[in-house]
Protein backbone atom coordinates (compact mmCIF):
# COMPACT_ATOMS: atom_id res chain seq x y z
CA UNK A 1 0.00 0.00 0.00
CA UNK A 2 2.76 1.75 0.73
CA UNK A 3 4.62 1.90 -2.67
CA UNK A 4 1.37 2.69 -4.35
CA UNK A 5 0.70 5.95 -2.36
CA UNK A 6 4.27 6.74 -3.07
CA UNK A 7 4.17 6.62 -6.64
CA UNK A 8 0.64 8.35 -6.76
CA UNK A 9 2.20 11.76 -4.80
CA UNK A 10 5.35 11.29 -7.73
CA UNK A 11 2.46 11.45 -10.44
CA UNK A 12 0.68 13.50 -8.90
CA UNK A 13 1.92 16.36 -6.85
CA UNK A 14 -1.81 18.26 -6.49
CA UNK A 15 -3.51 15.16 -4.98
CA UNK A 16 -4.00 14.50 -0.92
CA UNK A 17 -4.28 11.16 -0.08
CA UNK A 18 -3.04 11.47 3.50
CA UNK A 19 -5.84 12.79 6.18
CA UNK A 20 -4.11 16.45 7.18
CA UNK A 21 -1.31 17.41 8.84
CA UNK A 22 0.54 15.03 6.24
CA UNK A 23 2.79 12.48 7.54
CA UNK A 24 6.49 13.88 8.12
CA UNK A 25 8.38 11.76 6.19
CA UNK A 26 6.57 12.65 3.01
CA UNK A 27 8.02 16.39 3.19
CA UNK A 28 11.47 15.44 4.49
CA UNK A 29 12.31 12.51 2.53
CA UNK A 30 10.47 11.61 -0.07
CA UNK A 31 10.00 14.97 -2.14
CA UNK A 32 13.68 15.85 -1.46
CA UNK A 33 14.95 12.71 -2.94
CA UNK A 34 12.38 11.85 -5.36
CA UNK A 35 14.64 13.69 -8.63
CA UNK A 36 17.51 12.29 -7.40
CA UNK A 37 16.22 8.78 -7.26
CA UNK A 38 14.12 8.83 -10.68
CA UNK A 39 16.93 10.43 -11.88
CA UNK A 40 19.40 7.61 -10.98
CA UNK A 41 17.33 4.62 -12.21
CA UNK A 42 16.74 6.32 -15.50
CA UNK A 43 20.43 7.34 -16.22
CA UNK A 44 21.60 3.61 -14.58
CA UNK A 45 18.50 2.34 -16.80
CA UNK A 46 19.48 4.12 -20.33
CA UNK A 47 23.46 3.41 -19.63
CA UNK A 48 22.16 -0.62 -18.92
CA UNK A 49 20.04 -1.09 -21.96
CA UNK A 50 22.42 0.97 -24.58
CA UNK A 51 25.54 -1.21 -23.15
CA UNK A 52 22.50 -4.46 -24.36
CA UNK A 53 21.78 -2.98 -27.69
CA UNK A 54 25.26 -2.10 -28.12
CA UNK A 55 26.71 -5.28 -27.83
CA UNK A 56 24.28 -7.43 -29.37
CA UNK A 57 24.06 -5.47 -32.51
CA UNK A 58 25.04 -8.42 -34.57
CA UNK A 59 25.99 -6.17 -37.67
CA UNK A 60 28.27 -3.92 -36.26
CA UNK A 61 29.95 -6.81 -34.69
CA UNK A 62 29.89 -8.87 -38.23
CA UNK A 63 31.40 -5.72 -39.94
CA UNK A 64 34.36 -5.10 -37.02
CA UNK A 65 35.18 -9.15 -36.74
CA UNK A 66 33.88 -11.12 -39.38
CA UNK A 67 33.06 -9.28 -42.92
CA UNK A 68 37.08 -9.63 -43.23
CA UNK A 69 36.75 -13.13 -44.31
CA UNK A 70 32.88 -13.80 -44.40
CA UNK A 71 30.24 -13.07 -46.09
CA UNK A 72 26.29 -14.49 -44.94
CA UNK A 73 25.29 -15.46 -48.36
CA UNK A 74 28.32 -16.75 -50.40
CA UNK A 75 32.12 -18.49 -49.67
CA UNK A 76 34.90 -15.73 -49.97
CA UNK A 77 37.71 -16.18 -47.76
CA UNK A 78 36.22 -18.17 -45.58
CA UNK A 79 32.88 -20.08 -45.65
CA UNK A 80 28.86 -18.80 -46.30
CA UNK A 81 27.94 -18.25 -42.54
CA UNK A 82 24.19 -18.63 -43.15
CA UNK A 83 22.84 -22.00 -41.45
CA UNK A 84 26.27 -22.15 -39.82
CA UNK A 85 24.08 -23.29 -36.64
CA UNK A 86 22.45 -26.08 -38.48
CA UNK A 87 25.76 -27.33 -39.78
CA UNK A 88 27.52 -27.04 -36.12
CA UNK A 89 23.94 -29.00 -34.82
CA UNK A 90 25.03 -27.17 -31.13
CA UNK A 91 25.64 -23.35 -30.23
CA UNK A 92 28.54 -24.73 -28.09
CA UNK A 93 30.42 -26.22 -30.40
CA UNK A 94 29.89 -23.10 -32.74
CA UNK A 95 30.89 -20.48 -29.85
CA UNK A 96 33.94 -23.01 -29.35
CA UNK A 97 35.13 -22.71 -32.72
CA UNK A 98 34.81 -18.74 -32.75
CA UNK A 99 36.90 -18.28 -29.68
CA UNK A 100 39.64 -20.57 -30.55
CA UNK A 101 39.06 -23.26 -33.58
CA UNK A 102 42.75 -24.93 -32.72
CA UNK A 103 41.04 -26.30 -30.02
CA UNK A 104 38.05 -27.83 -31.57
CA UNK A 105 40.29 -29.02 -34.07
CA UNK A 106 42.42 -31.25 -31.89
CA UNK A 107 39.54 -32.44 -29.79
CA UNK A 108 39.18 -34.58 -32.67
CA UNK A 109 35.53 -32.96 -33.88
CA UNK A 110 34.54 -34.66 -37.43
CA UNK A 111 33.00 -31.26 -38.67
CA UNK A 112 36.12 -28.82 -37.59
CA UNK A 113 38.59 -31.26 -38.91
CA UNK A 114 36.38 -31.10 -42.12
CA UNK A 115 36.08 -27.81 -42.99
CA UNK A 116 39.81 -26.79 -42.01
CA UNK A 117 40.82 -29.67 -44.93
CA UNK A 118 38.07 -28.03 -47.24
CA UNK A 119 39.44 -24.41 -46.68
CA UNK A 120 43.36 -25.54 -47.59
CA UNK A 121 43.96 -25.57 -43.53
CA UNK A 122 44.19 -22.06 -43.25
CA UNK A 123 43.87 -21.12 -39.51
CA UNK A 124 40.97 -18.92 -38.66
CA UNK A 125 41.06 -15.88 -36.52
CA UNK A 126 40.14 -16.51 -33.03
CA UNK A 127 38.01 -14.32 -30.93
CA UNK A 128 38.40 -14.99 -27.06
CA UNK A 129 36.75 -12.18 -25.91
CA UNK A 130 33.42 -12.65 -27.52
CA UNK A 131 30.63 -13.64 -25.06
CA UNK A 132 28.13 -16.10 -26.17
CA UNK A 133 25.19 -12.87 -26.34
CA UNK A 134 27.64 -11.55 -28.89
CA UNK A 135 28.35 -14.28 -30.88
CA UNK A 136 24.38 -15.23 -30.52
CA UNK A 137 23.48 -11.57 -31.94
CA UNK A 138 26.13 -11.86 -34.96
CA UNK A 139 24.83 -15.45 -36.26
CA UNK A 140 21.16 -13.59 -35.59
CA UNK A 141 21.94 -10.53 -38.22
CA UNK A 142 23.86 -13.47 -40.61
CA UNK A 143 20.34 -15.41 -40.47
CA UNK A 144 18.40 -12.64 -41.15
CA UNK A 145 19.98 -11.29 -43.75
CA UNK A 146 18.87 -10.68 -47.35
CA UNK A 147 20.52 -10.10 -50.39
CA UNK A 148 20.13 -6.18 -51.25
CA UNK A 149 17.84 -6.00 -54.45
CA UNK A 150 19.57 -4.59 -57.41
CA UNK A 151 18.66 -1.02 -58.36
CA UNK A 152 17.26 -0.49 -61.49
CA UNK A 153 20.43 0.72 -63.98
CA UNK A 154 18.10 2.47 -65.84
CA UNK A 155 17.46 4.90 -63.38
CA UNK A 156 20.92 5.36 -62.75
CA UNK A 157 21.66 2.63 -60.12
CA UNK A 158 24.68 0.69 -59.31
CA UNK A 159 23.33 -2.76 -57.71
CA UNK A 160 22.01 -3.17 -54.28
CA UNK A 161 23.31 -1.04 -51.62
CA UNK A 162 24.23 -2.24 -47.74
CA UNK A 163 21.70 -1.77 -45.18
CA UNK A 164 22.35 0.88 -43.04
CA UNK A 165 24.29 0.60 -39.29
CA UNK A 166 21.40 1.66 -36.43
CA UNK A 167 24.41 2.59 -34.18
CA UNK A 168 23.59 6.12 -35.05
CA UNK A 169 19.77 6.07 -35.03
CA UNK A 170 20.25 4.01 -30.95
CA UNK A 171 22.93 7.11 -30.33
CA UNK A 172 20.05 9.55 -31.21
CA UNK A 173 17.32 7.69 -29.45
CA UNK A 174 18.92 7.23 -26.42
CA UNK A 175 19.74 11.31 -26.64
CA UNK A 176 16.33 12.26 -26.90
CA UNK A 177 15.26 9.86 -24.21
CA UNK A 178 18.02 11.67 -22.05
CA UNK A 179 16.91 14.71 -22.72
CA UNK A 180 13.53 13.87 -22.54
CA UNK A 181 14.54 12.75 -18.85
CA UNK A 182 15.67 15.94 -18.07
CA UNK A 183 13.01 17.79 -19.08
CA UNK A 184 10.63 15.77 -16.99
CA UNK A 185 12.25 16.38 -14.22
CA UNK A 186 12.04 20.00 -14.46
CA UNK A 187 8.38 19.71 -15.42
CA UNK A 188 7.92 17.84 -11.80
CA UNK A 189 9.92 20.53 -9.62
CA UNK A 190 8.21 23.03 -10.87
CA UNK A 191 4.76 21.27 -10.21
CA UNK A 192 6.03 20.81 -6.55
CA UNK A 193 6.44 24.21 -6.27
CA UNK A 194 3.17 25.23 -7.68
CA UNK A 195 1.71 22.57 -5.42
CA UNK A 196 3.89 24.22 -2.26
CA UNK A 197 2.73 27.38 -3.16
CA UNK A 198 -1.03 26.26 -2.98
CA UNK A 199 -0.39 25.08 0.52
CA UNK A 200 1.43 27.82 1.21
CA UNK A 201 4.27 25.94 2.17
CA UNK A 202 7.31 27.84 1.90
CA UNK A 203 9.60 26.04 -0.90
CA UNK A 204 12.54 27.55 -2.63
CA UNK A 205 12.66 28.92 -6.65
CA UNK A 206 13.32 26.07 -8.84
CA UNK A 207 16.82 25.99 -9.99
CA UNK A 208 16.80 26.21 -13.84
CA UNK A 209 18.48 23.47 -15.35
CA UNK A 210 21.70 25.29 -16.75
CA UNK A 211 22.21 26.17 -13.13
CA UNK A 212 21.58 23.03 -11.73
CA UNK A 213 24.74 21.94 -10.26
CA UNK A 214 24.06 18.08 -10.25
CA UNK A 215 22.71 18.62 -13.93
CA UNK A 216 26.10 20.64 -14.88
CA UNK A 217 28.16 17.70 -13.34
CA UNK A 218 26.46 15.43 -14.85
CA UNK A 219 26.83 16.71 -18.33
CA UNK A 220 31.08 16.81 -17.39
CA UNK A 221 31.14 13.06 -16.65
CA UNK A 222 29.05 11.99 -19.53
CA UNK A 223 31.21 14.60 -22.02
CA UNK A 224 34.61 13.05 -19.92
CA UNK A 225 33.29 9.76 -20.79
CA UNK A 226 32.47 9.42 -23.95
CA UNK A 227 35.28 11.85 -25.18
CA UNK A 228 37.74 9.27 -22.81
CA UNK A 229 35.93 6.49 -24.84
CA UNK A 230 36.77 7.96 -28.46
CA UNK A 231 40.30 9.53 -27.68
CA UNK A 232 41.25 5.80 -26.00
CA UNK A 233 39.94 4.18 -29.46
CA UNK A 234 41.66 6.72 -31.64
CA UNK A 235 44.91 6.66 -29.45
CA UNK A 236 44.51 2.04 -29.78
CA UNK A 237 43.56 2.71 -33.64
CA UNK A 238 46.71 5.18 -33.72
CA UNK A 239 48.83 4.16 -36.86
CA UNK A 240 46.39 1.10 -37.94
CA UNK A 241 45.57 0.64 -41.67
CA UNK A 242 43.71 -2.27 -41.45
CA UNK A 243 41.66 -2.25 -45.09
CA UNK A 244 44.17 0.23 -46.58
CA UNK A 245 43.72 -0.22 -50.11
CA UNK A 246 45.77 3.02 -52.27
CA UNK A 247 45.24 3.16 -55.86
CA UNK A 248 48.03 1.90 -57.84
CA UNK A 249 50.15 3.31 -60.67
CA UNK A 250 49.46 -0.14 -62.35
CA UNK A 251 46.45 -1.47 -61.92
CA UNK A 252 47.88 -5.05 -60.98
CA UNK A 253 45.41 -7.84 -60.02
CA UNK A 254 46.90 -10.91 -57.42
CA UNK A 255 43.11 -12.43 -58.55
CA UNK A 256 44.31 -13.15 -62.11
CA UNK A 257 48.52 -13.54 -61.24
CA UNK A 258 48.18 -15.70 -58.36
CA UNK A 259 44.84 -16.90 -58.57
CA UNK A 260 43.62 -17.88 -62.02
CA UNK A 261 46.99 -18.41 -63.65
CA UNK A 262 48.73 -19.96 -60.14
CA UNK A 263 51.90 -18.18 -60.09
CA UNK A 264 53.59 -18.59 -56.72
CA UNK A 265 54.18 -16.41 -54.16
CA UNK A 266 58.03 -16.53 -54.46
CA UNK A 267 58.62 -15.80 -57.78
CA UNK A 268 57.92 -11.95 -57.92
CA UNK A 269 58.39 -12.29 -53.97
CA UNK A 270 61.42 -14.09 -53.72
CA UNK A 271 63.54 -12.47 -50.78
CA UNK A 272 59.93 -13.86 -48.57
CA UNK A 273 61.67 -17.14 -47.98
CA UNK A 274 65.30 -15.67 -46.74
CA UNK A 275 65.20 -12.17 -46.17
CA UNK A 276 63.24 -9.79 -43.19
CA UNK A 277 61.53 -8.00 -46.69
CA UNK A 278 59.71 -10.00 -49.15
CA UNK A 279 60.40 -7.21 -51.52
CA UNK A 280 58.34 -5.78 -54.13
CA UNK A 281 59.63 -7.44 -58.10
CA UNK A 282 62.00 -5.62 -60.29
CA UNK A 283 60.62 -4.51 -63.73
CA UNK A 284 62.36 -7.44 -65.20
CA UNK A 285 60.54 -9.90 -63.41
CA UNK A 286 57.16 -8.28 -65.22
CA UNK A 287 58.44 -8.45 -68.07
CA UNK A 288 59.57 -12.05 -68.10
CA UNK A 289 56.11 -12.46 -69.12
CA UNK A 290 55.01 -9.63 -70.57
CA UNK A 291 57.35 -9.11 -73.27
CA UNK A 292 55.71 -12.29 -74.88
CA UNK A 293 52.12 -11.22 -73.36
CA UNK A 294 51.14 -8.04 -74.54
CA UNK A 295 47.23 -7.23 -74.28
CA UNK A 296 45.18 -8.73 -71.58
CA UNK A 297 41.95 -11.35 -72.86
CA UNK A 298 40.72 -12.74 -69.57
CA UNK A 299 37.72 -12.08 -67.38
CA UNK A 300 36.82 -8.14 -66.71
CA UNK A 301 38.44 -6.37 -64.50
CA UNK A 302 37.08 -3.49 -62.05
CA UNK A 303 38.45 -1.46 -58.87
CA UNK A 304 37.06 -1.46 -55.85
CA UNK A 305 34.74 1.25 -56.95
CA UNK A 306 33.14 -0.96 -59.79
CA UNK A 307 35.51 1.25 -62.44
CA UNK A 308 36.15 -1.36 -65.51
CA UNK A 309 39.77 -1.49 -65.99
CA UNK A 310 40.93 -2.11 -69.39
CA UNK A 311 44.15 -4.43 -68.94
CA UNK A 312 45.82 -3.92 -72.08
CA UNK A 313 45.92 -0.66 -71.24
CA UNK A 314 47.92 -1.47 -67.94
CA UNK A 315 50.34 -3.46 -69.92
CA UNK A 316 51.39 -0.66 -71.67
CA UNK A 317 51.91 1.13 -68.66
CA UNK A 318 54.37 -1.47 -67.62
CA UNK A 319 56.06 -0.94 -71.01
CA UNK A 320 56.65 2.86 -70.14
CA UNK A 321 57.87 2.61 -67.09
CA UNK A 322 60.30 -0.49 -68.53
CA UNK A 323 61.27 1.79 -71.68
CA UNK A 324 59.84 -1.13 -74.12
CA UNK A 325 58.40 -0.47 -77.87
CA UNK A 326 56.66 -4.11 -78.58
CA UNK A 327 58.66 -5.54 -81.37
CA UNK A 328 61.65 -3.90 -80.57
CA UNK A 329 64.67 -5.65 -78.59
CA UNK A 330 64.36 -4.34 -75.04
CA UNK A 331 66.29 -2.36 -73.24
CA UNK A 332 66.89 -2.69 -69.25
CA UNK A 333 68.83 0.53 -68.97
CA UNK A 334 65.99 2.68 -70.41
CA UNK A 335 63.97 1.31 -67.36
CA UNK A 336 62.86 3.78 -64.76
CA UNK A 337 61.59 2.04 -61.31
CA UNK A 338 57.51 1.85 -60.57
CA UNK A 339 56.57 4.17 -57.82
CA UNK A 340 54.12 1.29 -55.77
CA UNK A 341 52.33 2.56 -52.91
CA UNK A 342 53.26 0.71 -49.71
CA UNK A 343 50.17 -1.18 -48.05
CA UNK A 344 51.08 -2.87 -44.96
CA UNK A 345 53.74 -1.08 -42.67
CA UNK A 346 54.83 -1.59 -39.04
CA UNK A 347 56.17 0.73 -36.18
CA UNK A 348 59.92 1.20 -36.01
CA UNK A 349 60.12 -0.03 -33.09
CA UNK A 350 58.63 -3.23 -34.43
CA UNK A 351 60.93 -6.20 -35.81
CA UNK A 352 59.18 -8.33 -38.25
CA UNK A 353 60.75 -11.46 -40.50
CA UNK A 354 59.21 -12.60 -43.25
CA UNK A 355 61.81 -15.75 -43.55
CA UNK A 356 60.76 -16.58 -39.60
CA UNK A 357 57.45 -17.06 -40.47
CA UNK A 358 57.72 -17.81 -44.01
CA UNK A 359 60.73 -20.77 -43.84
CA UNK A 360 61.14 -21.74 -40.16
CA UNK A 361 57.18 -21.20 -39.18
CA UNK A 362 55.70 -22.59 -42.53
CA UNK A 363 53.16 -19.95 -41.99
CA UNK A 364 50.85 -19.42 -45.46
CA UNK A 365 50.94 -16.10 -46.88
CA UNK A 366 46.57 -15.55 -46.34
CA UNK A 367 46.98 -16.11 -42.79
CA UNK A 368 48.61 -12.47 -42.26
CA UNK A 369 47.49 -11.50 -46.19
CA UNK A 370 43.93 -12.52 -46.37
CA UNK A 371 42.98 -14.11 -49.54
CA UNK A 372 45.55 -12.65 -51.81
CA UNK A 373 44.67 -14.96 -54.63
CA UNK A 374 41.15 -13.55 -54.42
CA UNK A 375 42.01 -9.15 -54.59
CA UNK A 376 42.20 -7.67 -57.54
CA UNK A 377 43.22 -4.66 -55.99
CA UNK A 378 45.38 -5.68 -52.61
CA UNK A 379 44.26 -4.31 -49.32
CA UNK A 380 45.60 -4.36 -45.34
CA UNK A 381 43.60 -7.43 -44.47
CA UNK A 382 44.61 -7.78 -40.98
CA UNK A 383 44.89 -4.68 -38.30
CA UNK A 384 48.99 -6.21 -37.56
CA UNK A 385 48.13 -4.99 -33.91
CA UNK A 386 50.07 -6.21 -31.23
CA UNK A 387 47.40 -8.35 -29.79
CA UNK A 388 46.32 -9.82 -32.97
CA UNK A 389 49.81 -10.84 -33.03
CA UNK A 390 50.15 -12.22 -29.85
CA UNK A 391 46.99 -14.11 -30.04
CA UNK A 392 48.25 -15.83 -33.34
CA UNK A 393 51.83 -16.53 -31.25
CA UNK A 394 49.65 -18.28 -28.30
CA UNK A 395 47.44 -20.24 -30.69
CA UNK A 396 49.76 -21.48 -33.27
CA UNK A 397 51.51 -24.37 -33.28
CA UNK A 398 55.22 -24.86 -34.44
CA UNK A 399 55.53 -27.45 -36.93
CA UNK A 400 58.37 -29.41 -34.95
CA UNK A 401 58.54 -32.45 -37.35
CA UNK A 402 61.45 -32.45 -40.05
CA UNK A 403 61.88 -28.82 -39.70
CA UNK A 404 65.76 -28.14 -39.11
CA UNK A 405 65.27 -24.46 -37.47
CA UNK A 406 64.09 -26.04 -34.59
CA UNK A 407 66.62 -28.77 -33.76
CA UNK A 408 67.82 -26.99 -30.91
CA UNK A 409 64.04 -27.84 -28.43
CA UNK A 410 65.56 -31.24 -27.55
CA UNK A 411 63.19 -31.09 -24.84
CA UNK A 412 59.91 -30.15 -26.58
CA UNK A 413 61.19 -33.12 -29.21
CA UNK A 414 61.00 -35.50 -26.20
CA UNK A 415 57.83 -34.89 -24.82
CA UNK A 416 56.50 -34.37 -27.78
CA UNK A 417 57.99 -38.47 -28.79
CA UNK A 418 56.95 -39.63 -25.22
CA UNK A 419 53.43 -38.06 -25.97
CA UNK A 420 53.81 -35.94 -22.69
CA UNK A 421 52.48 -32.94 -24.76
CA UNK A 422 50.24 -32.98 -27.88
CA UNK A 423 52.14 -29.61 -29.55
CA UNK A 424 53.76 -26.58 -28.86
CA UNK A 425 52.97 -23.10 -29.69
CA UNK A 426 55.34 -20.13 -30.59
CA UNK A 427 54.75 -18.90 -27.22
CA UNK A 428 56.45 -21.47 -25.66
CA UNK A 429 59.80 -21.46 -27.50
CA UNK A 430 60.02 -17.81 -26.22
CA UNK A 431 57.23 -16.22 -29.05
CA UNK A 432 55.73 -13.54 -26.75
CA UNK A 433 58.91 -11.83 -24.78
CA UNK A 434 58.90 -8.37 -25.37
CA UNK A 435 62.55 -8.49 -26.93
CA UNK A 436 61.78 -11.00 -29.68
CA UNK A 437 59.75 -8.17 -31.77
CA UNK A 438 60.89 -5.25 -30.30
CA UNK A 439 64.08 -3.59 -30.31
Amino acid sequence: MLNCQLRVIFLHPTLDIFPHPKPIFVDMIIRPNAKKIIFSFLLFSTLILGGQVMAQDGKALFNSNCASCHHPLKDVTGPALKGSMDRWGSKEKLHAWVRNSQAVIKSGDQYAVDLFNKWNKVIMTSFPTLSDEEIDAIFAYVEGFKAPAAKDDSAGGTGGAAATDNSLLFGIITLILAVVALILLQVNSNLRKLADDKENIPAPEPVPFYRNKAYIALVIIVLFIVGGYFVINGAIGLGRSQNYQPEQPIFFSHKVHAGINQINCLYCHNSAEKSKHATIPSINVCMNCHMDIKEYTGEKLYTADGKEVNGTAEIQKLYEFAGYTPGEKWDPSKAKPIEWIKIHNLPDHVYFNHAQHVSAGKVQCQTCHGAIQEMDEVKQFSDLSMGWCVNCHRETEVQFKDNKFYSIYEKFHEDLKNKKINGVTVEKIGGTECQKCHY
